[in-house]
């Protein structure tokens, strides 16, 4: 006999969304010329300003080398800049470029138009449970760190 398949409650919807968002980006007029993923990339980066690779990273939580391909393909479109991080020459800082702004501002402004859709249809009380469970979402998917070991202390 199987089991009972409990029904997903909040997957399902994230899964639809995500997807729609995406068609509502390639359906801009003009068109964006951009994949999903680097809209979401320029539109992060027109918020934040410059950041590390580690910090988009942390923020998308994309395997390394689709980062990389994202910032690959954004470079040779001349909207992101790669440059050695002062502090640490091991990372590099992600910047965009006079053309990666406006690129980036269309982005933005599509999301924009879409979110204040959203928000039209939602009390502050509904904004406030989705962000939550948004939050939960991302802090379940978090992977787990261990305990770090202070320098001299043995177990």
């Amino acid at each position: 006999m199987k089991a009972a398949v409990r029904r997903l409650a909040l997957i399902p919807g994230i899964h639809r969304a995500t997807h729609r968002i995406g068609l509502w980006l390639e359906a801009a007029q003009p068109r964006l010329d951009v994949s999903q993923g680097e809209a979401h990339l320029l539109a992060h980066l027109a918020e934040a300003g410059t950041c590390s690779v580690a910090q988009l990273h942390r923020a998308f939580a994309h395997k390394r080398s689709s980062l990389t391909t994202y910032l690959d393909r954004l470079e040779r479109r001349a909207y992101v800049l790669r440059t050695a991080h002062p502090e640490d020459r091991r990372s590099f800082l992600v910047a965009l470029t006079p053309a990666g702004s406006a690129a980036a501002g269309r982005v933005h402004r599509r999301l924009a138009a879409l979110e204040l859709a959203t928000l039209r249809q939602l009390s502050d009380r509904d904004v406030l449970a989705v962000r939550a469970a948004l939050q939960a979402l991302q802090d379940a998917t978090e992977p787990k760190r261990r305990p770090t070991r202070k320098k001299g202390v043995s177990r």
